[in-house]
Order: structure tokens, then C-alpha cells, then sequence
């Protein structure tokens, strides 16, 4: 197999392979969550200001009073990457274009001069946060496998489309079928990683809240 005949392999077939595992992993994994079920909570509702399930999104989402300053790199350095990858996923133009053939869902893009800075202040972020990880005694004791296994899937694409573009160490043929690959590697994943927190982190929180919220407790 040339480098060709590996792209359109990746960008037909193994990119058909890819989503439908990941569709059918997600909503797998959401109908295990959902079905799960609980009991009706007969006790009277107690109504406490800023107690329910917004909040507890809002609160959950920035840093608790002190945290920031004792744990600069995993809050700072997390925002960044989040917020970084994020850019890129959904706000380059080619990425977008793949969308729209999937979904048929679209919207406009940022120059690729910006892309490819958050591609590199993303990556950028990652390393910091993983080096302060491993540096770290008690995170680098609490990690496992599965926390590694989960930089790793998040990280090789940012890395390989940046290559892709700038045209670096392989023909850009051939680092774009690795690109793609790698996408494909983390969709096939990411239902059955950690990397499921993304579908479910706020329902999570908004969840918490409502049930905290109706015994009157603001977490």
C-alpha cells in the first residue's frame, strides 16, 4: 500500500469504521447512564439561593476559592488546552468542511494563521500540564494507565495535523493519512476512555446540583 492508496483507505474506509464505532459507543454508553434510573425523592424541596443544577455548572466550572493559586499549572494549563483544542476542532476550515459532509451542519471558520497558533499553544499546554503531572507525586501515584492512554489518544492528533500542515519530517500525503488516523484512533476510544467525560461532564454537574439543590445544599 502507497502513501495514496493509506490515505484514501483512512478517508473512506477507516474513517466509516471510526464513526460508527464512536456513534454506537456513545450512545451505548449514554443508554447505560440513562437507564440506570432512581427513586422518586419524596422529601419536600428545600429552596436555598444558588442550590440547583446550573450553579452547580457554573460553580464546577471555575476554580474553588484558593485552588487556582495552590494548583496554577493543572487549572491555567487545563483552561488553555480545553478551550485550545476546542479551536481547533471545530473552528479550521477543513475540519469544519468534514463536519458538513457528515452532519450537514456548518459555520465559519478562523484564518489558519490563528488555527495554527492554538494548534501550538494546545500542545504547548499538554506538555506542561502532563510534565507537572509526572513531577508531582501524589497526581503522578492517582494516575493510571487509562490517564495516560487518554493524553496520549488527545494529543497525537494536534501534533500530526500541525505536522500536516507545516509539512514536516514525512511527505504531507503520508502525514495526513497519520493525521487522520490518528482522529480515527481517538473516536473509536474516546466511548470507552475517560475522554467520555466530553458528553457527559455538564449533564453530570447539572445532575449533582438539582439533587444537592432539592435537599437545600449548594455544592
Amino acid at each position: 500500500m502507497n502513501d495514496m492508496q493509506f490515505l484514501t483507505w483512512v478517508r473512506g474506509t477507516g474513517l466509516d469504521i471510526a464513526v460508527s464505532i464512536f456513534v454506537l459507543g456513545v450512545l451505548w454508553r449514554l443508554f447505560e447512564i440513562y437507564s440506570l434510573g432512581r427513586k422518586a425523592d419524596i422529601s419536600a424541596a428545600r429552596s436555598v439561593s444558588g442550590a440547583s443544577g446550573w450553579h452547580t455548572i457554573f460553580r464546577r466550572s471555575v476554580p474553588p476559592e484558593g485552588m487556582l493559586k495552590r494548583s496554577p499549572v493543572s487549572y491555567i494549563g487545563g483552561y488553555i488546552f480545553h478551550i485550545g483544542l476546542a479551536i481547533v476542532v471545530f473552528l479550521f476550515a477543513p475540519h469544519i468542511l468534514l463536519i458538513k459532509n457528515l452532519t450537514g451542519l456548518s459555520w465559519p471558520g478562523l484564518p489558519s494563521q490563528f488555527i495554527d497558533l492554538a494548534a501550538v499553544v494546545t500542545m504547548a499546554a499538554m506538555v506542561v500540564v502532563l510534565v507537572d503531572r509526572i513531577n508531582k507525586p501524589v497526581k503522578r501515584y492517582l494516575s493510571t494507565f487509562g490517564d495516560w492512554f487518554a493524553w496520549t489518544l488527545t494529543f497525537l492528533p494536534v501534533l500530526t495535523g500541525w505536522m500536516a500542515v507545516q509539512h514536516l519530517v514525512l511527505p504531507y500525503t503520508t502525514m495526513l493519512a497519520l493525521h487522520i488516523l490518528t482522529v480515527e484512533l481517538l473516536l473509536i476510544f474516546l466511548p470507552f476512555t475517560k475522554l467520555f467525560h466530553a458528553f457527559t461532564v455538564f449533564g453530570s454537574r447539572w445532575y449533582i446540583g438539582k439533587i444537592n439543590g432539592h435537599k437545600g445544599v449548594a455544592v
